[in-house]
């Protein structure tokens, strides 16, 4: 018995200890969780009004309950079907050209000998990064512009006719995918190269013993090193497939390509801040929040039980 209580005091002098050890590092989580209990849970206090009938002078324990009417409100809209098609149409797109090629271009750069080269490539392709969406946006109207955009130069000196590219409907999601890969592949591929650098090199050599080519292996030495991180980031980028940028959608957007344009996160906006209807446009904002993370749980899940590779 005596012995018992011992143990349980020994343990518990054992746990104080650890407690008071790692004091330095609980110190050092502090900042982080307080960003995140004042800018990340606490707003969740506002989920409420998608649920009420909200007035600002009433505030929102004032305003009167609504139950699921402004869910159900935006299910039958007309514009329902349009953004829900727009969202999930540009971030497959997206998901399907940029995914693979910052890993491409990541397993290029890592097959430069010479430094300089090699230096000068990861320059040009992660200086796009820095520039602003509203510089971008600038640059891609002058450059498709039908009187003086240097595409449209081509094309008529080619003695086809000139396109108004940014008016286009059937152009709005290629002009959009192509912009945000050639802005920001260079700048994904930073991640796929540091894990580059995490395998091995006796597995390269052993490889190049045996006679194996330059693409065997990379087919089976790079590419199973890096899938881990490539999986990890699939599945956060599956978790946000229903968040496309508003910014650039919001600058690229006109009358004439709305009907390709008009996305969830321009559509709650619209209807939250312009038009002042903000139960509706926080309705529309949760149920997108909610559908990225049932698509998250369910990609993980899945990816656990096949790969073996998941965020938990």
């Amino acid at each position: 018995m005596d012995q018992s209580l011992s143990n349980v005091k020994g343990r518990k002098k054992e746990r104080s200890g650890l407690k008071v050890k790692n004091l330095d590092l609980y110190l050092i989580m502090l900042p982080v969780v307080v960003y995140f209990i004042i800018f990340k849970y606490w707003p969740m206090y506002g989920v409420q009004i998608a649920f009420k009938d909200y007035i600002a002078t009433k505030g929102i324990w004032g305003s009167n309950w609504a139950g699921l009417k402004h869910f159900l409100r935006f299910f039958r809209s007309y514009h329902f079907e349009l953004v829900i098609k727009n969202t999930l149409g540009i971030s497959i797109y997206q998901l399907a050209v940029g995914f693979p090629i910052p890993i491409i271009l990541a397993l290029m750069m890592n097959e430069l000998t010479n430094p300089r080269f090699k230096k000068l490539v990861q320059t040009v392709t992660y200086a796009p990064h820095f520039l602003s969406t509203v510089v971008l946006v600038g640059m891609m109207t002058t450059m498709l512009s039908p009187r003086s955009g240097i595409v449209n130069t081509i094309l008529k000196a080619f003695g086809m006719e000139p396109i108004y590219f940014m008016a286009e409907p059937a152009w709005f999601k290629t002009i959009y995918v192509f912009s945000d890969v050639w802005q920001n592949a260079g700048w994904n591929s930073i991640i796929y190269m540091a894990a580059l650098t995490g395998i091995d090199p006796q597995l390269y050599e052993a490889a190049i013993v045996d006679g194996a080519t330059k693409m065997q292996r990379t087919r089976h030495i790079t590419i199973p090193g890096i899938l881990p991180t490539a999986i990890t980031l699939l599945i956060l980028n599956t978790g946000k497939i229903m968040n496309v940028g508003f910014e650039k959608v919001y600058l690229m957007q006109n009358g004439l390509n709305l009907m390709a344009s008009e996305v969830i996160a321009t559509y709650v906006y619209k209807a939250g801040l312009v038009g002042a209807e903000y139960s509706f446009s926080t309705a529309v904002g949760l149920f997108n929040s909610v559908i990225n993370c049932i698509l998250l749980i369910t990609v993980n899940r899945i990816s656990r039980k096949t790969t073996e590779t998941s965020l938990w």
